[in-house]
């Protein structure tokens, strides 16, 4: 949201007053956080006695709330209840330790100090590890007045005609910290432009808008900079950023109402900012093993009975084509009545019958659910009787026919709308259902009442939290943390707590296939560990060389499912040879499913992504910072999908010995490679000196690692390097190899 008109004036209809000065900086140890500090900061500089009269004034409190982490909130006027910010699982009280005096305030927690000078100009620093890494400084923070007619052109988030819009206010409260040379900002959730956020405005405000448009379906208030720092900003509602857009030199985020919270997170690493992140918001539970296997899908409109469904299973098997869980769309209910939680009688005649007949099969099973009742569902009278779905002021149930034809939304801020909600799931599980996409949450509208009196600008963001939180608590109840699993589409922040997400509706593109790369990564960078795709794009039918291209690259991730929109997605569908590429990669994925399920054991305890970006694990080498087009899966396989008719792929390799996985073959880094691939074949190359456990099985994603465990050990390295393998029953063993043995 821009308030500037370039760099002298306002734009029309603004008013803002700035933080001037410190004017006096008191210790305080009453706040939740332990030591803290209280700084008034006129809008004016207090020449005069009488200068403090008839003026705005903002509160400026510090405090941490974990080590290493420094909350920020500004305040104007504090008489209003603070709408509340996200869960944060991680906090702690005591964390920092705080000192005022005549040179200024210093908050200091762990390696991160925050520094308030006193007087004017306006100066307030964050250091870690001694080095000053960003700051707030003259101008920077703001109290946002706007007329009527204000034109403060804030990014398109949402759509005007259904009301979903990011709502403008008569007063922001914004902040700007210092973009150093060179400093590159990331994350800000799932989107799918450009990964280095620089130049861009970014909405926070989540919006079903596909893969190829500026809209985002996780949106995450959050970013990490290669500084060695990272920013969350504590508000679920509308946050505006300018990153470099507005105040070039600068980053901004603004928020509507009286206050605004941030925190500054420590680095100095990539992998410290986002421990430390997702030590305060929530880290992911270990996913169980059977997860990472291949999900096979209806796809969306196509037709299909459970003669379908046995066929494609049963090839795939004839094929060895090793399939994990099998997905049920929308249309296993009857249309009109998404949801009834009821299998359509005229395709599903035996449901009970064809679940046991599945999971004969080995199979896990994962059936479409979304938030929404639609009015031809028995359950919706049902609902609208107890008052379990949203409602309109006049106190009707809000109601729309986009998507489903009168639907209304259940309102998961009544427990017993909740619990109802979690009763038709738990029926399903009961049936033999194992897992839900839980599909949609974003399209929440404005002019509602909550049952809890929530602030439906807030809950806008924040609904899919307790969308997703009570369909999993549902799974952990019936199956136990480490067996519970859903496949989401919406997010925001802690939604990284209760995994699987998957990137939303792309194409059948090259193009799309690239930009959806880019969402994954950006994701990784905003603190979610665990991700996936629709192979082959969503939209439309791949043609043969996007389908082959795409399942190498969906099978090198945490999760990887085929599903599409009109056309179904096995493989034999497009030509023999995607057969066996799906072949290749999925044994390929079996066989590292030590090292892949250590990598989500370690997420869970670190909450870094399996599929993570290069700048993640090589921070300082400057020629990774805008790589898109390739990522690291763990911290050793480096992975450059082919995005090219030709087979032609250009990649980047840091320095040191790489060892191609499949072939074997030896190539030095330290610069840009070009190579020519088949469809069985991409760049997948080991970092130099990597351990990588290499099971015995190629068939199944949950076997005992342990059995027939091979340590594959690669050049590169010196002395000895240890590794740890869990299997599926949470058995863990170490193993140390000498890296001086291997053969060069």
């Amino acid at each position: 949201m821009k308030f500037t008109d370039g760099f002298w004036q306002l734009r029309p209809g603004v008013t803002a007053l700035y933080s001037q000065e410190a004017f006096d900086i008191w210790p305080t140890d009453a706040t939740a956080d332990g030591d803290g500090l209280v700084v008034t900061a006129p809008t004016i500089v207090i020449a005069k006695r009488g200068d403090i009269l008839n003026r705005p004034t903002l509160t400026v409190e510090l405090s941490s709330p974990l080590e290493g982490i420094v909350r920020v909130r500004i305040s104007h006027h504090k008489g209003r209840a603070w709408h509340g910010g996200f869960d944060l699982p991680g906090a702690v009280s005591g964390a920092g330790t705080a000192s005022a005096g005549d040179d200024g305030g210093v908050l200091t927690s762990g390696p991160l100090t925050a520094r308030i000078a006193p007087g004017t100009p306006w100066n307030l620093s964050f250091e870690v590890d001694g080095t000053r890494v960003t700051g707030s400084g003259h101008k920077a923070q703001g109290f946002i007045e706007l007329a009527d007619r204000a034109d403060v052109s804030h990014g398109v988030a949402g759509n005007a005609r259904t009301g979903l819009s990011a709502p403008t206010s008569h007063t922001y409260i914004h902040e700007q910290l210092d973009l150093g040379v060179g400093e590159l900002i990331y994350g800000l959730g799932e989107r799918f432009g450009p990964l280095v956020k620089n130049g861009q405005t970014i909405d926070i405000w989540n919006a079903d808008g596909g893969t190829s448009s500026e809209q985002a379906y996780k949106n995450v208030p959050f970013y990490l900079s290669n500084r060695g720092y990272g920013i969350l900003v504590n508000d679920p509602g509308h946050v505006s950023f300018e990153v470099g857009s507005e105040a070039v030199e600068r980053v901004q985020f603004s928020v509507a109402g009286e206050e605004l919270e941030y925190f500054v997170i420590a680095g100095p690493t990539p992998k410290d900012v986002l421990t430390r992140y997702t030590a305060l918001t929530g880290r992911p539970p270990i996913v169980p093993a059977w997860s990472y296997g291949l999900w096979l899908s209806t796809s969306f409109t196509t037709d299909y009975d459970e003669a379908t469904v046995t066929g494609f299973i049963d090839e795939m098997a004839k094929r060895e084509l090793p399939v994990s869980v099998f997905h049920f769309d929308c249309f296993w209910m009857r249309e009109f009545n998404w949801c009834d939680f009821e299998w359509d009688p005229r395709v599903f005649p035996d449901p009970d019958g064809m679940l046991a007949r599945l999971h004969d099969k080995d199979l896990r099973v994962c059936v479409w659910i979304n938030p929404y009742i639609a009015q031809r569902s028995p359950l919706f009278a049902e609902a609208a009787a107890q008052g379990f779905l949203v409602k309109r002021p006049d106190g009707s149930v809000w109601q729309w026919d986009l998507w489903q034809a009168g639907m209304g939304l259940v309102d998961f801020t009544n427990p017993d709308a909740t619990g109802w909600f979690q009763s038709k799931l738990r029926a399903l599980v009961d049936q033999g259902v194992d897992c839900f996409k839980t599909d949609f949450g974003e399209r929440i509208p404005l002019e509602v009442e909550y049952f809890d009196g929530s602030d439906p600008s807030r809950m806008h963001n924040l609904y899919t939290q307790l969308y997703n939180k009570a369909v999993h608590d549902v799974l952990v109840d019936a199956r136990g943390e480490g067996d519970a699993v859903v496949f989401a589409r919406s997010a925001t922040t802690g939604g990284q707590s209760m995994p699987v997400h998957w990137g939303g509706d792309n194409t059948s593109t090259f193009e799309s296939m690239a930009e959806t790369l880019r969402g994954g990564l950006s994701l990784a960078f905003s603190g979610f560990a665990f991700w996936s795709h629709d192979i082959g794009g969503f939209e439309g039918t791949p043609d043969a060389g996007v389908y082959k291209r795409w399942t190498a690259f969906g099978l090198l991730g945490s999760h990887s499912r085929f599903h599409g929109s009109g056309s179904y997605r096995v493989p034999w569908a497009f030509d023999e040879e995607a057969v066996e590429v799906t072949r290749v990669f999925t044994h390929l994925k079996m066989q590292l499913m030590p090292y892949l399920f250590q990598a989500g054991v370690d997420a869970a305890a670190t909450g870094i992504a399996l599929a993570r970006p290069m700048q993640v694990e090589f921070p300082d080498d400057p020629s990774v910072a805008y790589l898109d087009r390739q990522y690291m899966l763990g911290p050793d396989i480096l992975v450059a999908p082919v995005f090219t008719p030709s087979g032609d792929v250009e990649f980047y390799l840091p320095a040191g010995t790489w060892t191609h996985l499949l072939t074997g073959e030896e190539v030095q880094g330290g610069g840009w490679r070009r190579e020519n691939h088949g469809f069985t074949s991409l760049p997948i190359y080991v970092r130099p000196g990597a351990v990588i456990p290499w099971g015995a099985r190629h068939d199944r994603p949950d076997y005992d690692y342990l059995d027939g465990l091979a340590l594959r050990v690669f050049a590169g390295g010196e002395g000895q390097k240890s590794v740890t393998v869990t299997t599926p029953d949470g058995r863990s063993q170490t193993f140390t190899a000498d890296l001086s043995e291997v053969t060069r």
